[in-house]
């Protein structure tokens, strides 16, 4: 059966972020993508000029009317925006027994638009987050969320387990606004935590990639992937989109998620070469 995985969030107009981003990511891993809409953006590669929120009875609408006829394999929410809006969907993430859950705390677009209300914030922690198998901030997010400071991954560390000591199953804390050569995340499951390192990439071009990210995730997590192997599989695919990043617009564009396909159409074509050969070889 075709796996089925639903996103929560907003939708960006430039097609970059949001539930455009991770329908993309979705349909990459090959499952099918579905979407409850929390709010309307007038939005580009330079910025967000323009919020129009959902009513909270209309996203729960959108939720129970998947939940009664497709069904969902796994979760992730997005941007969530109001304080009505998070207790309406913890709700209907309670009453649909709807898990794993996926939840990226987007509180402000990378143009610098506020996304989240200030007084959502508690509703988030305290209603959304212990029904979290994952919980994705990146640095400002997390100092925001646990009111640490967080400099070094040493205090990403730190703050993945206040998330965790919160309620969340895991975190992953995103290391991309820290300096150095690597982007490192810390992922802690309440056990021995685990640091993903890749190298960092010199470009503007990475509008959308804790979206892309968190659904990358949510899609191997609806396919039955253990939450480790989907993390590590998530960091390379985003790698792989960010590599790839499309020059659009005259802002930041967005990163890549179909690169991922070219990516994995080389690997296979290169293994096939490498079997040829040793089959070749054989007397």
């Amino acid at each position: 059966m075709l796996a089925r995985a639903l996103t929560i969030a907003g939708s960006d107009s430039g097609g970059g972020a949001g539930i455009q981003a991770d329908l993309k990511t979705f349909t990459v891993f090959g499952v099918y993508g579905m979407s409850a809409i929390t709010a309307l953006t007038a939005q580009n590669t330079c910025g967000v000029t323009g919020i129009h929120v959902v009513p909270a009875p209309f996203v729960r609408a959108q939720i129970d009317a998947v939940v009664a006829d497709i069904g969902i394999d796994a979760a992730k929410t997005g941007m969530l925006v109001s304080a009505k809006i998070i207790s309406t969907v913890a709700q209907a993430v309670r009453e649909h027994v709807i898990a794993p859950l996926v939840v990226d705390p987007v509180m402000v677009a990378q143009s610098g638009a506020a996304l989240l209300e200030p007084t959502a914030r508690t509703a988030l922690l305290q209603e959304l987050l212990p029904w979290a198998t994952l919980v994705t901030p990146n640095i400002p997010e997390a100092e925001a969320l646990t009111g640490l400071a967080v400099a070094s991954v040493a205090d990403m560390r730190a703050a993945a387990r206040v998330f965790i000591e919160q309620g969340a199953k895991a975190c992953l804390v995103k290391g991309g606004h820290l300096g150095g050569d690597e982007s490192v995340d810390v992922f802690d499951d309440g056990r021995n935590p685990i640091e993903l390192r890749s190298v960092r990439l010199p470009t503007r071009h990475t509008h959308g990639t804790g979206c892309q990210l968190s659904a990358a995730i949510t899609a191997q997590l609806a396919r039955g992937v253990p939450l480790l192997d989907a993390v590590e599989r998530a960091k390379r695919f985003i790698t792989v989109a960010i590599r790839n990043g499309l020059a659009l617009g005259k802002g930041a564009g967005p990163a890549n998620p179909l690169a991922w396909l070219e990516e994995r159409a080389q690997i296979e074509e290169r293994a096939q070469t490498t079997e040829h050969r040793q089959q070749s070889k054989k007397p």
